[in-house]
């Protein structure tokens, strides 16, 4: 009797839907963690998910991906999301994955070859910087830091370089600076390649979005119950990651193949769920001051309801 009772109360639990399965993709950062603890700790399988990460190399190629549904939610950062949107792509905005915040902001930096002479942004200035994608958060908020201190972005020549190439890229002197961020800055430093100018998100608010977790609007129309669980599982990844930091650095060491040790020296980027229109229309307005985008995207729209 008490096997069956233990059943049912099972089948009441259950999600009252059978969810597809969800491929989800990040870049190697720890932007993600909380898609990643969700996986590891069975947050996604409690909502009766099953979701399967995929590391995609650059951020700027998630819109795409969305958009040949060969993924069905994909890690952006706003700045993708939101010139995806501009560009006339029909993405929606599911949650937050990692947000601004003052405890993180030596989490990225403008790095600069040994021996470029290079020791303020300002020196930047005629030189060829590797960016993680161009319109991508880093690239975008370091233009931003550029701007607030009276240097104009437009004398810098900006090219794309992902992050595990940074350090070889600085080494050979394809690019004499790097916009990059934890774990792959960590390396870059200790491997003396490269040395840190300016953590530039020390000029960013807190609790603006860094990577948010996207999907097609027809996708999330389709899959409402999904969308729910979706961020019902990664609201309790997010407090999973803030909690424990430590068990979600070897979550992320799983995923991403980033060696423990380089995670264990570093803070993880701050996990946050919850997203709403303020956060984007923040956004929005730093594009739009850099030029970056053609309209004003209606943000109300780009966060479906439950």
């Amino acid at each position: 009797m008490l096997k069956i009772l233990a059943a049912a109360a099972l089948l009441l639990a259950a999600p009252a839907f059978a969810a597809a399965p969800i491929t989800l993709s990040c870049t190697a950062t720890t932007d993600c963690a909380s898609a990643f603890v969700a996986v590891s700790h069975g947050f996604f399988a409690k909502h009766g998910l099953a979701v399967k990460i995929a590391p995609i190399a650059l951020n700027s190629n998630i819109p795409a991906a969305l958009m040949s549904d060969s993924i069905q939610i994909g890690g952006p950062t706003p700045s993708v999301f939101l010139q995806a949107v501009d560009g006339g792509l029909d993405l929606v905005a599911l949650a937050d994955a990692s947000v601004t915040n003052r405890s993180t902001v030596d989490g990225a930096a403008s790095v600069a070859r040994v021996g470029s002479g290079i020791d303020t942004p300002a020196g930047f200035v005629g030189h060829r910087v590797g960016v993680p994608g161009i319109g991508a958060f880093l690239d975008v908020l370091f233009r931003q830091s550029l701007i607030v201190h009276g240097i104009d972005p437009g004398r810098i020549t900006f090219v794309e370089v992902t992050f595990p190439t940074m350090s070889d890229a600085l080494k050979g002197g394809a690019v004499d600076g790097v916009i990059s961020a934890n774990p792959f800055l960590a390396r870059i430093v200790a491997n003396g390649t490269g040395k840190v100018v300016s953590n530039f998100l020390a000029d960013v608010p807190d609790g603006e979005p860094q990577i948010l977790y996207a999907s097609t609007r027809a996708w999330a129309e389709a899959h409402r119950p999904e969308v729910a669980a979706f961020r019902a599982a990664i609201a309790e990844g997010a407090a999973f990651v803030q909690a424990n930091p430590d068990a979600a650095r070897a979550d992320v060491a799983a995923f991403t193949k980033l060696p423990l040790a380089v995670l264990n020296s570093m803070k993880l980027s701050w996990s946050s769920a919850a997203i709403d229109k303020a956060q984007l229309d923040w956004w929005v307005g730093v594009m739009r001051g850099q030029k970056m985008l053609q309209g004003t995207p209606d943000t109300a729209s780009l966060i479906p309801p439950e």
